[in-house]
């Protein structure tokens, strides 16, 4: 099944948009097991997203036994619900070839994060992987995005749509930047949009939403993290994180049901 597929399934089947970002922070961890938590996150919170996001970095930053975590996570995630692996990666094309083999095939992410800075044929290796999607980089959701970011955002995007013949590439653009979001979705009405930044960095759900899904109310990623798996540091930190997910999963559905509504005006 291709990604699109399995995310549109996903979406439609978990009544959500929301993907839970899986990044554990040492100084917010409740508990030292990083597996044994994400294990509790995902049980309490796998009928109520769309997708499960964790950053590698944090992973990495453990060592070896970060990576065995990041795993042995994917064995407790549901295979209907979507695993992507938030890598940011980007270099040669030999290098990405061995990248993409370490994400698809090792790892076994369905999705990643690219950084399209070197061109097409830093990203081509992992294109082929045709089942899979990468998302790259466009509008990050973090402060220092406006510093180069504004000049080639919209370039990035065009270069996404033109690339996507199979139906496997998305963007990464932060809910921090609504107007940004908007031009993209009007420059990218088909493409999937990865959308960060909700939350703990400011970003509005609404915005996320009107600006974010596609025509058929679909094609958005909404990724939480920090105030979903941090919403307790106590022993309650599973309930409480599903407490927050389904808190979060009904206001984007409040904003996107209005918006079906209209879109299917349009069509």
């Amino acid at each position: 099944m291709k990604f699109r597929d399995k995310l549109s399934q996903a979406i439609q089947s978990q009544d959500s948009l929301l993907c839970v970002g899986l990044d554990p922070y040492p100084e917010l961890l409740p508990i030292k097991d990083v597996l044994r938590f994400n294990q509790a996150i995902i049980e309490a919170t796998q009928d109520l997203v769309c997708a499960y996001k964790p950053n590698l970095a944090f992973y990495e930053a453990l060592g070896l036994p970060g990576l065995r975590a990041l795993e042995k996570t994917r064995r407790y995630i549901p295979s209907s619900i979507p695993f992507i692996g938030d890598a940011k990666r980007g270099d040669i094309g030999s290098t990405a070839q061995a990248y993409a083999r370490a994400l698809f095939d090792v790892f076994g992410f369905d999705a990643i994060t690219v950084n399209p800075y070197l061109g097409y044929d830093s990203i081509a290796p992992y294109l082929k992987y045709e089942d899979k999607a990468i998302f790259l980089l466009c509008k990050t959701s973090n402060p220092g995005a406006a510093d180069f970011q504004p000049f080639v955002y919209e370039l990035i995007a065009r270069k996404a749509r033109e690339w996507n013949r199979e139906g496997n590439v998305g963007l990464v653009v932060g809910a921090t930047y609504p107007q940004d979001l908007k031009r993209v979705r009007e420059l990218c009405p088909d493409l999937v949009l990865l959308i960060p930044g909700v939350g703990t960095q400011g970003g509005e759900v609404e915005a996320a939403v009107s600006h974010g899904i596609d025509r058929q109310g679909e094609g958005a990623i909404i990724s939480v993290t920090r105030q979903i798996i941090y919403a307790s540091h106590g022993r309650d930190y599973a309930q409480k994180a599903r407490q927050a997910a389904l808190a979060l999963r009904r206001e984007i559905n409040n904003y996107r049901r209005p918006n079906l509504t209209l879109l299917s005006g349009q069509a």
